[in-house]
């Protein structure tokens, strides 16, 4: 009998501890926490793995602590553009958007494309006007502006107006001359994609990602977190897997389907298998981030080669471990 497990992570970066204030790593945690007892509650109620990861990332979307729906990060134009995969480990079915801006929850648009679509990816105005063919919630765009994130581009746009900053990392930069950072990890050196793994009683893998993208990023731009075998991938004869870091390292590494191979091709160990994409393999091309894995015995993988991510997981019975730094 499999024991239920998930696994969230909210992203990855650099290691601030000696500046930050006990307030808002404690917030961080309290986060964490509450979101993966809550995908550890639908496991433990019979829920399938797919139901644990889209109300897990459900519930990171809605917390504007992450960069992903309330809370996304700006466009160099000042809008945003939220992406989000979904894929279920047994049937391989899977579905993602991109480039869309009125999407309350992208994770349920994502999975209406799996359920509800002959196709797997839809971006920009045709996945809007899908989603909402199908119910999905809409907002106004301003739903998902925080003043943090406006100030994090003004600021970004003054100070490295070329740049494009890796997802909430600009929150560093707001927050200098301040006694403590606005954000746990350094915001210079952090990349803000949320995701959850799991596995259910029947032995069945889903995995889910979702992601407002780059602070100060080329209108269009789409990182890893909707493309399947990148950012997102899950199948019950090795693992599920949910990404990251640097987006574009990860497209080229097919990061996610390759812990998937190693397993399934060499008979590598889920952790063998992660940590090789991760430690080895990724930083040959200059590749930083993690991955947050579980396979189909219920095993649990969260490397990352930064200096701390955003991760938590609880198995079924037991009490949620969440954590930020190594």
């Amino acid at each position: 009998m499999i024991q239920p497990v998930i696994a969230i992570h909210g992203g990855a970066g650099a290691l601030t501890r000696s500046a930050m204030s006990p307030e808002k790593e404690r917030e961080y945690l309290e986060a964490l926490e509450r979101i993966v007892a809550a995908g550890q509650a639908v496991l433990a109620q019979g829920g399938s793995a797919l139901d644990a990861v889209t109300e897990a990332v459900r519930l990171l979307e809605d917390c504007p602590l992450f960069n992903a729906g309330h809370g996304a990060v700006f466009t160099s134009a000042g809008t945003h553009e939220l992406d989000a995969a979904i894929m279920d480990g047994a049937t391989l079915r899977s579905g993602a958007i991109a480039g869309v801006h009125r999407v309350r929850n992208p994770v349920f648009a994502a999975r209406k494309v799996m359920e509800n679509s002959k196709h797997v990816f839809f971006v920009g105005e045709g996945a809007e006007a899908f989603a909402a063919g199908q119910g999905v919630e809409l907002v106004d765009p301003s739903y998902f502006s925080t003043e943090a994130r406006r100030e994090q581009l003004l600021r970004v746009q003054r100070e490295t107006p070329d740049a494009a900053v890796l997802d909430h990392d600009g929150q560093a930069m707001v927050a200098r001359g301040q006694p403590a950072p606005a954000d746990p990890l350094d915001a210079d050196k952090k990349f803000g994609t949320v995701g959850a793994v799991a596995v259910d009683a029947q032995g069945n893998l889903a995995a889910a990602t979702s992601t407002g993208g780059i602070t100060n990023k080329q209108v269009g731009r789409v990182g890893d977190a909707p493309l399947i075998g990148a950012g997102t991938y899950a199948s019950n004869r090795t693992c599920a897997v949910s990404t990251t870091g640097t987006g574009e390292m990860f497209i080229r590494m097919v990061a996610a389907y390759d812990v998937a191979a190693q397993m399934e091709y060499c008979g590598a160990s889920l952790q063998a298998a992660a940590d090789r994409v991760v430690h080895e393999k990724l930083p040959t091309i200059g590749g930083k981030g993690g991955l947050v894995a579980v396979d189909a015995q219920g095993n649990v993988a969260l490397p990352f080669n930064t200096e701390g991510m955003y991760r938590g997981y609880a198995r079924v019975g037991e009490k949620p471990v969440v954590a930020i730094y190594r």
